[in-house]
Parts: structure tokens; sequence; C-alpha cells
């Protein structure tokens, strides 16, 4: 066993572990576990994911070796399994098994669970049919089904009490059992530990269905890929691919890694991972994502990713990694929930003490109505309300390629009050094309070679568009040294040892002065929404450089969404006042213009003063905008920076998706309040029905397994959102 654990030496005597931890069914199962191996010694940096099942700790072998860790966890009701690196699952060819999907996903009656409902269900219908033929037996003939699950779960609450836990569920269950017994109350008894073990089942099976939100995904990668050698292609598994290799892509097939396209033209749907309803088209130098459909043309494909770092397989552990991370909301019910048990278990001693000493009223009735009191008081259902519903929402908006990277940023998207979008790259396309050159100095030719010469090399979608045109055009490109670029000002580099420099028209007259700068021309040209920058010649204007950028075609479907849900937009741009402000007319947005990214801080500040505010950007040039703000939002399709910067991200590069990601938000929010009220509003009808006498303790057992389960199918409904 040993041999499977992926272990690390994280310093002298310690080693990095990685388990899987079956048998959880909600978030207080990860707070028993973590708690039993805090006790544990050698023990540190423990980290338990409810949703993935997975452990995460260091430990000292020096001090408590693997199999008594193990032991620990197997000794409070849990499965454990070394695992080994994160690995993507792959489809298989017919008949062949993946034995660990198995393992995982086997049917109900044959987990162990399952087989103690089945068998605390015969011993009590054995005893129910007892008692009818002989009805002498029917004090005793429940007996046999309440002993045996007062013995399994009382064993468990042992131990969840020795390693810091005494008032679990399973304490709580074992003790009203116990009394039921001991007062006569045999069938309460047998029926009790029966729902309990059925419910402990069923929740099981819902935590099954809310974990796999988002296996779905791991699932898209082919398991085998063709790799290209020589003239021939042969096909080899897909986790073996190396960067670099060229793999060939069959119309029909899908993707078996990321890549970049080095032969052929198709179309790929890649609405698996970027949510993108309509097929990319795809061409000589287009990057494919793993999982993606090839529909058309043959294509080939050079790997730029492995297996366990493509796309999918980052948000795959993007998306864990959100799940497991505790919301704001999620972190006060804990801390209420931690005062709310033993608050319940007061109330129920002095249920059993206070009527019979001070009004001296039936001992037996009111230690039944203690006993029913002590199952309303694990606080599960309420515990779940808002991790379930935080993981669904996360689940459904990986389907839909948006890539939410927190629960707290979850829950922060849907307060928002204003939007700031920058313009390059976010409303509008980022593929601006040159429209205009105006020398003022020699031709178009010689303007273009300079303006080419220093933007070489640089990755600026204006770099590019003179870079195209030039190629275009058929200018050859100059040599150019010292380049450099002064953020939001200029490019600059020495041609022909002139000092040339690309420069905004703001930028310039600081340069050279107004003289010699046509403003006119350069106003006309912004006033139809174009970008003007100024190409200057040791500070002497030599020509204009006029470019547009189009808006994305959803951008302004995207601002009336945001205005529809009440959230104002505002654009922040760099470019100037003219260009940004035709632009904005066209998507009916406010316009902050000329700014420089210390102007976008400051505009982020002011509009945080009036609520919170989020910022969509490239995920590059907005990088400090998008960390002022509340809620950092990436365009970028998959890219590095788009998984890695910012909190959300949309990997589909729609507009529209912004106001999907508010709408998500709300819905989870919504989700979690009903949730809580679900929870709390049932334990307060129980605690009043069974003071009043009305509620039996089967019925009382249902204020828990009941909510529990309930809350679970409540939060699972938003995965339909990612449909």
């Amino acid at each position: 066993m040993q041999e499977k654990t992926s272990a690390l030496v994280a310093d002298a005597g310690k080693q990095s572990l990685r388990y899987k931890v079956a048998g959880m069914d909600c978030p207080s199962c990860v707070t028993k576990v973590e708690t039993a191996l805090r006790r544990v010694p050698g023990a540190d940096d423990i980290g338990l994911n409810y949703h993935t099942q997975i452990l995460r700790l260091t430990l000292d072998e020096a001090t408590t070796s693997r199999a008594k860790l193990e032991d620990t966890i197997r000794n409070l009701g849990y499965g454990v399994e070394p695992q080994g690196d994160l690995r993507v699952v792959a489809d298989r060819p017919a008949g062949e098994v993946d034995e660990t999907a198995a393992s995982e996903e086997r049917p109900w009656w044959s987990t162990p669970k399952g087989r103690l409902a089945i068998l605390i269900g015969i011993l009590v219908a054995a005893g129910y049919l007892a008692s009818w033929l002989a009805p002498v037996l029917d004090a005793y003939a429940l007996a046999p089904a309440a002993l045996v699950g007062l013995t399994v779960f009382g064993r468990r609450a042992l131990s969840l009490a020795r390693v810091g836990s005494p008032f679990s569920i399973e304490m709580l269950m074992s003790v009203a059992t116990l009394g039921a017994l001991l007062i006569g109350e045999t069938a309460e008894a047998a029926v009790v530990v029966l729902l309990f073990a059925v419910g402990e089942l069923l929740e099981g099976v819902a935590a099954g269905t809310a974990r796999s939100g988002i296996k779905a995904l791991s699932s898209l990668v082919p398991r085998t890929a063709l790799l290209v050698d020589g003239e021939s292609a042969r096909a080899v598994p897909a986790a073996r691919l190396e960067i670099g290799h060229v793999v060939l892509v069959r119309p029909g097939d899908r993707v078996a890694a990321d890549g970049e396209v080095i032969e052929g033209e198709s179309d790929v749907d890649e609405s698996p991972v970027t949510g993108e309803s309509v097929p990319v088209p795809k061409q000589v130098g287009s990057s494919v994502f793993a999982g993606g459909i090839n529909a058309t043309g043959a294509l080939r494909i050079r790997v730029t990713r492995t297996a366990t770092d493509n796309t999918i397989a980052r948000i795959i552990h993007l998306v864990e990694e959100a799940q497991a991370s505790k919301s704001p909301t999620a972190r006060w019910i804990e801390r209420f929930s931690a005062r709310y048990t033993p608050a319940v278990i007061a109330v129920s001693v002095l249920t059993v003490l206070v009527p019979p000493l001070a009004f001296e009223a039936d001992w037996h009735t009111w230690i039944y109505r203690g006993l029913a009191l002590l199952l309303i008081g694990c606080p599960c259902a309420l515990v779940l309300s808002t991790p379930a519903a935080i993981a669904s929402g996360i689940a459904a908006g990986a389907r839909r390629g948006l890539l939410i990277k927190s629960g707290a940023a979850l829950e922060a998207i849907g307060r928002v009050r204003t939007i700031a979008f920058d313009k390059t790259g976010t409303l509008t396309q980022g593929r601006p094309q040159v429209t205009d050159l105006v020398p003022l100095v020699g031709t178009e030719r010689s303007l273009l070679g300079l303006a080419a010469a220093v933007e070489n090399g640089s990755s600026h979608p204006i770099a590019k568009a003179i870079l195209d045109r030039t190629a275009a055009d058929g200018v050859p490109l100059r040599p150019a040294r010292g380049q450099k670029a002064i953020p939001g000002k200029a490019v600059q580099g020495v041609v022909t040892g002139k000092l040339i420099e690309v420069a905004s028209p703001r930028h310039a007259v600081e340069r050279c002065g107004p003289q010699g700068i046509p403003s006119d021309r350069i106003a006309a040209l912004e006033d139809e929404g174009k970008t003007v920058v100024v190409v200057l010649a040791d500070a002497q204007p030599v020509g204009l450089v006029a470019l547009r950028d189009e808006p994305r075609p959803d951008a302004a479907e995207g601002v009336a969404l945001l205005r529809g849900l009440g959230v104002r937009s505002a654009m922040l741009t760099g470019d100037n006042g003219r260009t940004g402000q035709a632009i904005g007319r066209g998507l009916g947005i406010d316009v902050k213009a000329d700014l420089l990214p210390e102007d976008k801080l400051r505009e982020i500040a002011a509009l945080r003063a009036r609520g919170p505010v989020a910022m969509v950007g490239d995920g590059i040039n907005d990088a400090p905008a998008l960390a002022a703000a509340d809620v950092g939002i990436a365009m970028g399709g998959g890219t590095d920076v788009a998984l890695e910067t910012a909190d959300a991200a949309l990997l589909g590069n729609r507009v529209a998706d912004v106001a999907a990601l508010v709408r998500l938000s709300r819905a989870t929010m919504a989700n979690i309040h009903q949730n809580v009220a679900i929870a709390l509003g049932l334990k307060a009808v129980f605690l009043v029905t069974t003071l009043s006498g009305v509620t039996d303790l089967w019925l009382a057992i249902l204020a828990d397994t009941g909510a529990t389960i309930i809350v679970t199918l409540n939060a699972l409904r938003l995965l339909r959102q990612g449909r």
C-alpha cells in the first residue's frame, strides 16, 4: 500500500501524503476527520476536500506510522486509500473497465452503508413478522435490529469522541437509541437506527451526484492519440504525449492534447471546454484545447501541454480548489453550528429533568421527548446548506466556460453594483487593423517601416496590426535596437541612428509640443472610433497611423443584459476620449478614457466608494485593476493568464457571460438562503412538535437526514444553470 502513496520529502523525516477518503456524506464529516488527525502526533498541514474526498497532509513517520494514521481514519467509519498524482480519466474502448472508477461508482447495495441498511431493514421486517406471529415476543422482536445499529454507530461515536468530536450525529443517535431501549421503546429504537442507516445511504448517493458535477470534464480527453511518425500515424496513449509531438486529428475525432495547428483547416467544437456553442474555425497557428471535437477537416497539431497540464486538467484542478474553499457564509454557518449543537443538547437535558423534578411530570414521557430532541440537534443539513450550493454553482459555471476560483468570489459577483470593462480585447475583439496611414514626412511605406521596426517583437494588439499591415504591403523590416515600452505612452527604439517612437497623441505633444501635429486630422479619425498613434523621429512627428478595433459581436447585448440586472457598466480605457466615446455610444456604456494604469486604479477606487465593483480585463495589462476590484474577471479563452489571474475567467471570451456570472451568483445565493431556511425551519418545526408530544423518535431523525437530503437535492438544481 505504501508504494502506491504519493510521497515527497517535505523536510527531515516528514512525508507529503495524499489519500482518498470514502464515505463522507456532508462537510461535518470533514470536520470529524480533520479533528481526529490533528490529534495524531506528527501529522501537520491537514487539508481534506469534501467534494473530491482527497486528503492531503504531511506526516513524521518517526512519530506515527502510515498504517496507524490510516487506522485512525478507518476507525471513524470512512474508507481510506492512498492516491498518486492527479490523473485525467480518459475514454475507453468498449468492454474495458477502469477498476478505480468502478470501485468509486459501485451500486448502492454493494457499499458498506448499503449492506448495513439492508441488514437492519431485514431485521426490522423479521421483527415485525415475529411479533405478529408470536405476540408474546412483541417486546423483544425488534431488539436485534436496534442492537446491530447501536453496535455499529455506537462504536463509531466512541471513536469520534476519543478524537475530539463528542457531539457527532452518531453519538446523539446512539444515546437516543440506547435511551429508547432502556425505557422499553424497542420498536422506536429499531426504526430510528433503520431510518438513520437509510438516511446515511441516501446522503451518500446524493453527495455522489453532487460530486459528479465536474467529473464529466475529465472524460472528454480521448484515451489514445494518433502520433505522427514520419509519413505514418500510430495510436499511442494520450497520457504519454509530450510537448513537441505532432498528432493527427481526423474529422469526428476528439482533440487529445492542448496544442497549435501546424497543418490543415477545420471547425472545432470547443463547447465542452469554453461553452462556445458555435464551432470555432481553426487554421495554421490556431490554438486548440484537449477535448474539442474536430468537425470538418484533418488537422495536424503540435502538442504544447502534457496530459496533466492541459486546459481540462487545469480547469478540474482549479474547480476542485474552488469547491474546497470556504465562502464567508459557510464560515459563518460553521461558527454558528459549533454553538448550536451544544445548545440543543442542553435543551434536551433540561427537557428530561425540569418537568419531572419541578412539576412532577411523568419521567417516561419527558425522557422520550428529550431523546427526540437529541436527534434534532445535529447540524448536518445546516452545515451542508452553503458548500453544497457553492460546489454546484462552481460546477455549473465550469460547464459553461465560466471558471470561478473560489466560493468567496462566487458570492461577491452577485453583489456588485458596477462592472468596469477594459476596452481593447475585452469589449472589442482585440484585433485592430490599420485603416489610415497619414505621412507628414516621406511616404506611407517609409512611415509604416519605421513604426514596424520599433513594434517588432511586441505582443500588443496595436503592434500586431502594424506588423500585419507591413507584411501585407511587402514593406521590409528594418533592424532596431534599444526597444522598450513606456506603459500607456509609447514604444521606442533606435532605427538607422534615430530615436523612433510610436506614441499616443498626448505623449507626442508632451515630447515635441503641438507644432507639426495635425490635431484636426487626429480628432476626425478619433471621432470615427479609430485609435491614432503618432510616429516620431528624434522627437519630430513624421506621420500618423490610425487603427480600428471593432466591438465584439455580443458586447452591446452583454451590456444590455447587465443593465437589465440592475448593474451599471463602465469602460476604463487608455485610449483617447473620442475613440472611447465612439465605442461607448454604440454599446450604451459610460466611458472613462485617456487612463494610464495608475489612473485605472483611481477610477476603481472611486467606483468602489459607491458599492462593490468587478473589473473585466484581458488578465495581462489590467492585472493591477483586476486585483484592486472586489472581483477580477479575466477574458482569456483558456490561456494561462485567464486561468491563473483574477477571481474568475470567461473561457469563451463572451461579454454576455459577465451577466451569466452575475445570474449564477445570485441563483447560488438564493439557493443558499433556501437551504438555510429548510434546515432551520424543519428543526424549528420538529422542536415544537417534539416538546408538545406530537413527534415520535422516528420522525425526529428525519429532521436531520431528511433535511440533509432535501438541501443536497435543492443544491443540485443549480447544475441546470450549466446546460
